[in-house]
C-alpha cells in the first residue's frame, strides 16, 4: 500500500468511487459487490460543498445493509478539518450498516496531502459501534486517538503515519484483540508527532495481547535498530508468519541483532526494504535466511547523508 496512489482493491473487493456529482449518469453497482469510496474535493466546483452533503446522497442512493467495505478519502481541508465528522456520520448510520466489515479512514494520496497534514480524531467509536468489523486502516497520525479497547472480531489493524503519538501506540498495544491476525504500525519520527518509546510497544512484543497474530509490521521508524533488537528477543515472533521492519533507518547493528537473536527460519517472509545496510550485511542476511526458506525483501540500500560530524538517515514516509 503506497501513499502515492489510490488502492484498486480493499478487503477483496474492487474499489468503486461514489460520484461526487449528483448528475452522474452511470448506474451504481450492487451494494455488496464493491468497496465504496467517498471523497470530497474541497477545491472542486460541484454542487456538493461539503462531505456532509456527499454523505447524505450516498446513504440515500445505496442500500447500506449490503455495504461490506467503506473507504473515505478527503473530507475537507486536510490540514484543518478532522475526521470526527466522518466517524460521527458512520457511527450514526450503524443500524443500517448491518454487514460492514472493513473501513479505510483517510485514503488520501500524497498529491492531495502530505500524510502529516491529515487531521484524524478518535477512531475507537468505529470499533465500539461495529462489533463485527474485521478490518480497520487509518492514514494520518495528527490528532489521532486510539484508546485501549476490546474487540472480538478485528483481524487486521493498520495505522499509517509520519509519526504515531505515544498514547496511540500504547492504546493499540494495550488493547484486547483476540482475533487480530495482522498489525501494521507506521511509527514515524518525532518531528511529525512520533514521540513513542520502545516501552510503548511492550504489549505487542510480549505476544500475550494478540494470540492469533501472524503478521507484524513495525515500520517507518528512525529507531529501527532498537526495534529490530527488541524484536530479536520478543516472544511474539515465534507465532508470526511474516515480519515487516521496512521503511526505517535499519543499519548493520539492527541486522546483526536479528541474525544472532531467536531463530527467524519459521517465517515465510521478512521485509527490510528501505534500509541503510552495508552490501555485505544485506547479502549475509539474504543468504542466511533464504537458505532456510524465508523470502527476504531487501532491495538496495538508501544513501546515508552526512553534514559536518552528523550522519543523517531517514524514514521513508514522514511529512
Amino acid at each position: 500500500m503506497s501513499v502515492h496512489e489510490f488502492i484498486e482493491e480493499f478487503d477483496g473487493l474492487p474499489v468503486f468511487t461514489f460520484p461526487e456529482s449528483a448528475d452522474a449518469p452511470d448506474p451504481l453497482p450492487e451494494a455488496g459487490a464493491v468497496a465504496w469510496r467517498l471523497a470530497h474535493d474541497p477545491y472542486g466546483d460541484g454542487e456538493d460543498n461539503s462531505f456532509e452533503e456527499l454523505w447524505k446522497r450516498f446513504v440515500k442512493a445505496v442500500d447500506l445493509s449490503g455495504v461490506r467495505a467503506l473507504i473515505i478519502g478527503q473530507w475537507g481541508e486536510a490540514y484543518d478539518d478532522t475526521s470526527e465528522v466522518v466517524v460521527s456520520a458512520i457511527v450514526a448510520a450503524k443500524d443500517r450498516f448491518t454487514d460492514l466489515r472493513a473501513v479505510f479512514l483517510g485514503e488520501i494520496a500524497q498529491e492531495e496531502s502530505e500524510i502529516s497534514w491529515i487531521q484524524q480524531s478518535d477512531v475507537s467509536p468505529l470499533l465500539t459501534a461495529f462489533p463485527a468489523l474485521e478490518v480497520l486502516t487509518v492514514r494520518g497520525g495528527t490528532e489521532l486517538e486510539f484508546p485501549a479497547v476490546r474487540h472480538e472480531a478485528l483481524r487486521e489493524l493498520r495505522l499509517e503515519s509520519g509519526g504515531l503519538p505515544a498514547e496511540v501506540v500504547r492504546g493499540v498495544c494495550g488493547s484486547d484483540l483476540p482475533a487480530l491476525e495482522s498489525l501494521v504500525l507506521w511509527l514515524g519520527v518525532p518531528e511529525y508527532g512520533g514521540d513513542y518509546e520502545m516501552g510503548d510497544l511492550a504489549g505487542v512484543l510480549s505476544g500475550a495481547r494478540f494470540p492469533r497474530l501472524r503478521h507484524l509490521g513495525l515500520q517507518n521508524s528512525e529507531i529501527q535498530d532498537e526495534i529490530a533488537t527488541a524484536v530479536a528477543a520478543a516472544p511474539v515472533v515465534a507465532g508470526l508468519e511474516s515480519l515487516d521492519l521496512s521503511m526505517g533507518t535499519l543499519t548493520d547493528t539492527g541486522a546483526e541483532a536479528l541474525l544472532v537473536g531467536q531463530p527467524l527460519t519459521h517465517l515465510k517472509k521478512l521485509d527490510l526494504e528501505h534500509h541503510f545496510l552495508t552490501a555485505a550485511m544485506a547479502e549475509r542476511l539474504r543468504t542466511t535466511l533464504t537458505q532456510q526458506g524465508v523470502e527476504v525483501v531487501i532491495g538496495k540500500s538508501e544513501t546515508t547523508e552526512q553534514d559536518d560530524d552528523r550522519v543523517w538517515r531517514y524514514a521513508a514516509v514522514t511529512e
